[in-house]
């Protein structure tokens, strides 16, 4: 019972059609609510005057939106800017190009933080580079998470931080988002040094590699295996439309950004969810939808930061983490990320290396641990950031345990007896309740415990039975509508036959998907506040 299990297009569409009134129904709510709490008192911090076109106060809640394309928005596009312009002045030095990249990665970094803040990055980058001439594993991982544990705690951040000269107004994101960015760096270095057998590779690749400057305040992560192949790549011949498709990227997140401004003018999704007392009083539908709306501006948030990043780093002839999976998509939590940087790192170097082939129950238990333990760390300990990690870390491990579970008599001789069809239209009813787990567990990062305890209580309980089964058929519509996607795209892979799917569970096969996606959920980079 594959993924290649087709419903009758009648089904599909009627699926696409409530799916469609569903999203229209919430964002009405937002909009109304909206409009008429636009003068509250506790909006007048977030929501201010926005564009005069609109006639509309716009919401401005979110500091690092506000940041990236707002306040800032000259500074970071005029560095990178310069360093596009810099790498194709020396762009004939082939051999060099990375070296090139230092070092107006270096130049960059002095002018905004100065060079006492240099100083420090580079004794992180020495320290751990001193450790991985050892080739001791577990020692390179540890002295890492020691010295990634010295931005978290106290009396070491604030020592670090008088590193820092200046009152540049963003200096603040950018310690943080450098040295936290940077020790992660410097781990992959370490651990692939500890992996390669014919001697070390010298520390100016761990520079090279660390202040290539689009990767080196915000992320994404790109391991030193991936980075080191590529930045040294001698064929820099481009593939045919490459240069299209590439400008054609940047104009689309262009667009994506507009869209979203304007999108402010009307639903306050960022503002609305701090006011307790004005949540209390909206109705079910308002709620559901601000949660599910919540989580979908977050993953554009991140997919348009990374996507602008990565934009810059192809023109260096890179091949960057790609954007997060969107959230509408993600119905299992083996596929549930953010940051595909972080995520691809935490995979690489913890859970697939502990977790094996993520077929064995106490491994699973053991690697998921040990992630969602780096993790807490990289955010930085809290009580929400434990809640997060407690709820994922279960839902990773409850899926193995029910495919488990579903593998055995006589689970799987009723699955043989069932339709492809129906084994699918079953696989989503227990997929439905496994998103909104995933959207519930969630928001209470992005926005707060209180929000979230108030959304699960009017799901669940308050709501219970109407708005509870309304909101599951409309997210089992959208389950299939998903699948539907799924499987075509699967068509298009791979036209041949798949094999047998194993039995239907409550959370689809964690042997079937990619299991190594899960645990950096919402993770982007140290300098979020709200999962901090």
């Amino acid at each position: 019972m594959g993924i290649k299990a087709a419903l009758p297009k009648y089904e599909i569409y009627f699926y696409s059609t409530m799916l469609c009134l569903a999203m229209f129904w919430a964002a009405s709510w937002i909009f109304e609510v909206s409009s008429s709490n636009a003068n509250r008192r506790n909006f007048k911090t977030t929501v201010k005057p926005g564009w005069f076109y609109f006639g509309r106060k716009m919401d401005t809640a979110d500091f690092e939106w506000k940041m990236w394309f707002s306040t800032f928005r000259a500074h970071i596009l005029f560095a990178l800017s310069g360093h596009i312009l810099f790498a194709k002045i020396y762009d004939k030095w082939d051999q060099h190009r990375s070296l090139v990249y230092m070092v107006y990665g270096l130049f960059a970094v002095w002018t905004s933080m100065g060079w006492t803040y240099i100083t420090l990055i580079l004794s992180h980058c020495i320290l751990l580079y001193s450790i991985s001439l050892v080739k001791i594993r577990w020692l390179c991982f540890v002295t890492g998470l020691c010295t990634l544990a010295t931005f978290k705690c106290e009396p070491f951040v604030s020592w670090q931080a008088g590193f820092v000269e200046g009152d540049f107004e963003l200096r603040h994101v950018l310690f943080y988002g450098g040295c936290g960015f940077t020790i992660m760096r410097c781990m992959s270095f370490a651990l692939e040094n500890c992996e390669r057998k014919d001697g070390n590779y010298n520390i100016l690749e761990l520079l090279k590699y660390n202040f290539y400057l689009p990767f080196f305040y915000f992320g994404p992560i790109m391991t030193f295996d991936k980075f080191y192949v590529q930045a040294n790549k001698s064929d820099l011949m481009r593939k045919e439309q490459e240069m299209w498709n590439i400008s054609l990227q940047g104009l689309i997140h262009l667009g994506v950004i507009i869209v979203v401004d304007v999108l402010f003018h009307f639903m306050y999704i960022l503002t609305i969810p701090t006011d307790m007392r004005l949540l209390k009083h909206l109705s079910d539908w308002a709620l559901v939808g601000l949660a599910y709306f919540s989580l979908v501006y977050d993953w554009v948030k991140a997919a348009v930061m990374f996507g602008v990043i990565n934009t810059v780093s192809r023109l260096d002839h890179l091949d960057p983490p790609k954007p997060p999976k969107c959230i509408t998509m993600l119905y299992v939590f083996a596929e549930t990320h953010f940051d595909r940087g972080i995520n691809d790192w935490l995979c690489k170097y913890v859970y697939d290396y502990l977790g094996g082939k993520h077929d064995n129950v106490v491994e699973e238990l053991v690697a998921t641990l040990c992630t969602f333990g780096v993790t807490i760390l990289w955010l930085g300990p809290c009580e929400v950031v434990l809640i997060w990690a407690f709820f994922n870390c279960f839902g990773l491990n409850f899926e193995l345990w029910v495919a488990k579970l579903f593998s055995m008599e006589p689970f799987a001789s009723i699955e043989m007896t069932m339709t492809e069809a129906m084994s699918r239209r079953i696989r989503a009813i227990f997929n439905t309740f496994n998103f909104w787990s995933i959207v519930l567990y969630n928001i209470l990062a992005l926005n707060s415990l209180d929000f979230a305890k108030l959304v699960t209580k009017r799901l669940l309980l308050k709501g219970f039975p109407i708005t509870t089964i309304i909101v599951m058929f409309m997210t089992y519509c959208l389950i299939q509508v998903i699948k539907e996607r799924e499987r075509r795209q699967a068509l298009i892979d791979d036209p041949d036959p798949l094999p047998p799917a194993p039995p239907p569970n409550a959370t689809c096969s964690l042997a079937g998907a990619p299991a190594a996606t899960a645990p950096a959920q919402a993770v982007a980079d140290p300098s979020k506040e709200k999962a901090e």
